[in-house]
């Protein structure tokens, strides 16, 4: 985590872990125990459970860290793209910068002389910095980061879903849809609740909304599972 320059920690500074953790944790827990209690309502046994557990745990892990290396890796090269073009038109067109830059500012509530002197302080200093901040909206904070996102997925996937496989393992077989059910429940209620004290959301209804996305995907799959495990 970086630190602005007066000293003070801002939460949008976690904005490209953040969201990588959360997601991938929530992602491990909602789907490994979905698949758990689709195969256990399905079939019951042991020895399928805890196989589907495990290969939906490392593929859902690879998964995650492929899509987000490729979403963000997009990301970047989009805002690559918009520096380097706004490199070129400060190199061909100056003087057009200048006065766009200066609107901006205009737009924020300066007055045009105090947003003309602003503007050519800022280009004499970093010309490239100021519109990449001031116009792109882009800036080092919450700029994209593919290997950062990739590798924070996949570790906070295997977290999860390490969680409701291991409550698997050491429940009797006969228990396993309620007790993953609920324990998992419980645990993405606490997610929820985390990452938005983290991010300084509203507790209640982060958490609220996490158990309830959970709570339908588990139901789901184990109608699903409960379905074919009658026709079967």
């Amino acid at each position: 985590m970086t630190r602005s320059d007066h000293g003070e920690r801002h939460r949008t500074e976690r904005i490209g872990w953040l969201r990588a953790a959360v997601l991938g944790a929530n992602d491990g827990i909602v789907s490994t125990a979905s698949l758990i209690v689709g195969v256990a309502a399905a079939s019951g046994r042991r020895d399928e459970i805890v196989v589907a557990g495990v290969a939906g745990m490392v593929a859902g892990a690879m998964s995650m860290a492929a899509g987000e290396f490729v979403s963000v890796s997009s990301q970047l090269d989009t805002e690559r793209a918009d520096v380097g073009r706004e490199r070129e038109e400060l190199a061909t067109q100056p003087e057009f910068e200048m006065q766009e830059l200066a609107a901006i500012y205009v737009g924020r509530g300066l007055t045009p002389e105090l947003a003309a002197q602003v503007a050519v302080q800022l280009m004499a200093h970093d010309a490239l910095a100021a519109h990449s901040r001031d116009e792109l909206g882009l800036s080092e904070a919450v700029g994209a980061r593919p290997v950062q996102a990739a590798v924070t997925s996949a570790a906070t996937f295997l977290a999860g879903a390490a969680l409701p496989l291991v409550t698997a393992f050491g429940t009797p077989s006969r228990y396993v849809v309620p007790v993953v059910a609920a324990t998992s429940l419980l645990w993405l209620t606490a997610l929820g609740a985390l990452s938005a004290r983290t991010g300084g959301a509203h507790v209640l209804r982060a958490s609220a909304r996490v158990a309830f996305w959970g709570a339908l995907a588990m139901g789901l799959t184990a109608g699903v599972g409960w379905l074919f495990g009658t026709l079967a």
